[in-house]
């Protein structure tokens, strides 16, 4: 008689629950299980693979190496039955189901935020979870591992995955209110103004940084607000001048900043990314939705 195979869905869910929960206990509270029906299943998939997957060092467990190559083909297994199981269900037009995004923090008021909200419009029934990488490295480890399954970033071609080019982002000069600026502002005149930017490293402080750079002037940066979302309030403060997206800036507008047009011009190119396989009928819905709206041209696999 052939031994039974332990390595079903349901005892790889529990090993990536103990995995993305750092132990047993906090796997069997996050799936409603009791700590000795964790630790059971974890040992007959064990047993079935001939090898531990976990070092037991008191109630703390790391992965062996056979546990770290196992979690990418389980996450794989994971979503693939998640994806038949969204297939089965996508004949009642979305009316359940989960999508998982990762997002640039820069990209997240725009173009993420009214896509999502487009996206919820039509389809209520299907909730979203945002993932908040640090970094594009990041977002295109967990578009690659399948933590999330689509990814919105500056365009960029990366192995194994696809790229889906939407509308450029456009930004504009941000001004303190009571500031005296009209449109078109020349851009190398930005580096007379102190300036609030992000780190350097990060995508807009590149952006500022290689478009001053091209004007022949440099970024005069007197305060460097990691939080992305502190700049808008500082240039409001009256702590020195910026280049937002327009959608914020549009908003700071609102809000009384002085906001006027560059000269030459400032965008970056956005996109979605996304694995070269079968996507869920929710991502593939919300991948068809962005290019509608942003009017992209076709999907290019890169190898």
């Amino acid at each position: 008689m052939h031994k039974q195979s332990h390595m079903d869905s349901r005892r790889l869910a529990i090993f990536l629950s103990v995995v993305d929960e750092g132990g047993f206990t906090a796997a069997g509270d996050a799936l409603a299980m009791s700590q000795p029906a964790v630790s059971q299943a974890i040992r007959e998939l064990e047993a079935d693979l001939g090898t531990l997957l976990f070092h037991r060092l008191g109630r703390a467990v790391t992965l062996t190496a056979a546990g770290e190559a196992l979690v990418l083909p389980a996450r794989q297994a994971r979503h693939d039955l998640h994806v038949g199981r969204q297939a089965v269900g996508e004949v009642a037009g979305l009316g359940a189901g989960r999508l998982d995004l990762a997002c640039l923090p820069t990209l997240a008021v725009a173009p993420l935020a009214p896509l999502v909200g487009a996206f919820r419009a039509a389809y209520p029934g299907v909730s979203i979870r945002l993932s908040d990488p640090e970094d594009t490295a990041e977002l295109l480890h967990f578009v690659r591992s399948g933590e999330s399954e689509v990814g919105l970033v500056e365009h960029l071609e990366a192995e194994r995955l696809v790229t889906v080019d939407l509308r450029s982002q456009e930004f504009l000069v941000v001004l303190p209110p009571g500031s005296r600026a009209t449109s078109p502002f020349r851009l190398r005149d930005l580096a007379s103004y102190p300036l609030v930017a992000a780190p350097p490293g990060s995508s807009t402080r590149t952006l500022l940084d290689d478009a001053l750079k091209n004007s022949a002037a440099k970024a005069m940066v007197v305060v460097e607000a990691a939080q992305r979302e502190a700049l808008l309030p500082l240039i409001m403060a009256g702590a020195g001048a910026g280049l937002l997206p327009r959608p914020l800036a549009e908003t700071a507008a609102t809000l009384g900043c002085v906001v006027v047009e560059p000269h030459p011009k400032v965008s970056r190119a956005v996109a979605l990314v996304h694995r070269d396989g079968i996507l869920t009928p929710a991502a593939q819905r919300f991948v068809q939705l962005a290019a509608e709206q942003y009017r992209t041209g076709q999907a290019r696999p890169c190898k």
